[in-house]
């Protein structure tokens, strides 16, 4: 299987645009032998990190896009990037027609930022001083903050917890605070590195469904990283994927799938314990006359299969469905590292 290499970007009311983008990092190395460390102690060797490499990205008005990739592919330098954290060392960031770095102070009243790892919350006040907090030093009149506020302690069912302390709350209540906390400005653009990282699966249909209606009903645009594929087919209707420091993939999620291989999964229930040999389909686990495969559907029929199956044993039952986006990213990184 190769791994794919495709590009379709919207072009039009764009709203995000890196061109020729490069960054590169440096890491000082050290030895964990003695000798090692006292010889290299003033003149340390230096590992150079291309995080990004001519990058060019465009994301159109009102998108969900998502953006995923191994760990190291340059992610989260990308949406550092745009939140005007970092500059680029080549090529050119815009956002909402602005220069994240040169005009930060005009930029960032105009996008919102959640990581997953970090967090924007007083951790020994209640979630309500965080907000208020937020309302003074970023200047939100206070009709537009009222509005806001209400809005995403309703949405996001804030209100149970508001008053309480932020390091008493959960995981996932914490999650929804820092969501509710990047939208009180109103943002124009969401960048949103791992928000659902670590929560139960009540907590994440949550904050998706919250995105989902935000997009739909406020026409925000939103640029997702995870690494729950699933997840991310979910909520994105586009896909780009980047391995080391180069954008490999950019277009819809079905596209990626038969790009790919179109994988699925065939369940044949037999009155035989022995499961039948299907040639063209991988035996992926076998029980109590149960058995899975997983087939490539671009290169081998299903009725070929169940014509193998019922030559060998009497078929009871028969379920078929594709493979998990996570298996099929999976495959995709298995490629790139070989």
């Amino acid at each position: 299987m190769d791994a794919p290499a495709h590009s379709a970007t919207a072009a039009s009311a764009t709203v995000v645009e890196l061109r020729g983008v490069s960054k590169t990092f440096h890491q000082h190395q050290r030895s964990e032998r003695l000798r090692d460390t006292l010889r290299t102690l003033l003149r340390p060797p230096v590992r150079e990190v291309r995080a990004l490499q001519q990058i060019d990205l465009r994301i159109a008005r009102g998108e969900i896009v998502a953006y995923a990739g191994p760990n190291g592919a340059g992610k989260s330098t990308t949406v550092k990037l745009l939140s005007g954290l970092l500059a680029p060392d080549t090529g050119s960031v815009r956002a909402l027609g602005m220069d994240p770095v040169r005009e930060r102070v005009r930029y960032v009243g105009k996008i919102g930022v959640v990581f997953g790892q970090r967090s924007e919350l007083w951790m020994d006040h209640p979630v309500a001083a965080s907000f208020e907090w937020k309302r003074v030093v970023w200047d939100i009149p206070r009709p537009r903050y009222e509005r806001m506020c209400a809005l995403v302690k309703e949405l996001l069912g804030l209100g149970e917890f508001f008053n309480s302390l932020t390091r008493e709350l959960s995981l996932g209540q914490k999650m929804r605070a820092e969501l509710g906390l990047a939208l009180l400005h109103e943002p124009e653009l969401l960048f949103l590195d791992e928000p659902t990282l670590g929560l139960d699966v009540l907590a994440k249909r949550t904050i998706l469904g919250f995105i989902k209606d935000l997009n739909r009903e406020r026409h925000v645009t939103v640029m997702l990283t995870s690494h729950d594929m699933a997840e991310l087919e979910q909520l994105a209707g586009r896909i780009v994927m980047i391995d080391h420091g180069q954008i490999a993939f950019d277009g819809p999620f079905d596209k990626l799938r038969r790009e790919v291989s179109d994988q699925r999964r065939l369940l044949i229930e037999t009155g035989a314990a022995d499961a039948p040999v299907l040639a063209g389909a991988q035996l992926v686990q076998s029980a109590a006359g149960r058995h899975e495969y997983m087939f490539d559907a671009t290169k081998t029929r299903i009725a070929t299969l169940l014509e193998q199956a019922a030559g060998q044993v009497q078929v009871l039952d028969v379920e078929t469905h594709r493979a998990p986006i996570d298996e099929v990213i999976a495959d995709i990184y298995r490629q790139w590292q070989r």
